[in-house]
């Protein structure tokens, strides 16, 4: 029997999912995302051929509502999950994407540790069969026009700051799941996990600079001081726009030198409530005297940083 209401409501959830999907089309800009996850790390990349990745998941799954939010509804693939250095308050979420999500790469350090949380989540990977790669200083790989260079680790240091002899091997690096389409990021003979290590674990963040015409933006994990000077040394720095300031604005978060050769213009704090004192007044005041802009996550939420390649912009 024919019923108007069901009818009407029918055509109208139509609209409104056609509205949705329209909105969600690629725009032919790069969208950055830095997820409030609260004293945390996550950041949402999506490049203008629609390609996505996700560096961090922060301490919980909060980053699920962050990706619910900017991804399209019937999206359920993450190109790469990267993961800067295996600490609970940016490892944690990603045992919930890999869960909800398919993910076609996962990048990841040597370094490892024995908390449940490093441990689900190597599990995670091998169960789920994900490709995992370990990427050092030089490596490279694009979506699009969109280019991701990696500053740190090097590879050499992280040889003399692990010990091999708890080396976890996992299989080759396969190609991705779509028949046909060559892998993002180099294939390897073979990747290392769960190294242990007397050195700090945020010594080993990625630093991963990301280039879109004269656009650029540098993700350093929780690299802080300590390791900052190497990283000048081992790579020729350049300018970037957009600086997420490190380790949640310690006060070791950046070395004045290292954030008078990048001199961003603009600088995201992620962070929530804690009782470390971040952000701290040392970070602030770095960033005060250069007139550096600054945004943080726990007073406007999700940051959006919306770029055309050379312009870049918050909705």
């Amino acid at each position: 029997m024919f019923n108007k209401k069901y009818f009407f409501l029918g055509i109208f959830i139509g609209i409104i999912l056609l509205i949705s999907y329209l909105f969600t089309l690629p725009d032919g800009k790069l969208h950055i995302v830095f997820c409030n996850v609260g004293q945390g790390d996550a950041a949402y990349i999506r490049a203008p051929n629609n390609q996505d990745m996700l560096i961090d998941g922060g301490p919980d799954d909060k980053v699920l509502t962050c990706l619910g939010k900017n991804m399209a509804f019937y999206d359920r693939t993450i190109d790469i999950v990267l993961l800067t250095h295996p600490q609970k308050d940016h490892l944690q979420g990603l045992l919930s994407v890999i869960q909800r999500y398919n993910v076609k790469y996962f990048v990841i350090g040597v370094e490892g540790n024995e908390t449940e949380g490093y441990k689900k989540l190597i599990t995670l990977l091998k169960e789920r069969k994900i490709p995992i790669k370990n990427l050092y200083t030089g490596d490279q790989f694009a979506f699009g026009k969109v280019k991701f260079s990696v500053l740190w680790p090097e590879k050499n240091w992280v040889a003399s700051h692990t010990k091999e002899q708890v080396a976890i091997k996992t299989p080759r690096m396969v190609a991705p799941p779509k028949a046909g389409t060559p892998p993002m990021v180099k294939e390897s003979e073979g990747v290392v996990l769960g190294l242990s290590t007397d050195t700090e674990l945020n010594d080993f963040s990625y630093f991963l600079d990301l280039k879109y015409g004269s656009f650029s933006v540098l993700f350093p994990g929780d690299g802080d001081i300590h390791i900052q000077r190497d990283v000048m040394k081992t790579n020729s720095l350049s300018r970037v726009d957009v600086l997420k300031f490190p380790h949640h604005g310690s006060k070791t978060g950046i070395l004045s030198e290292f954030l008078d050769v990048i001199k961003p213009k603009l600088a995201i704090i992620s962070v929530g409530k804690n009782s470390y004192g971040h952000p701290t007044n040392e970070a602030m005041e770095l960033l005060s005297r250069r007139a550096i802009e600054l945004k943080r996550t726990d007073r406007e939420g999700d940051i959006e940083i919306v770029s055309d390649g050379q312009n870049y912009w918050s909705p």
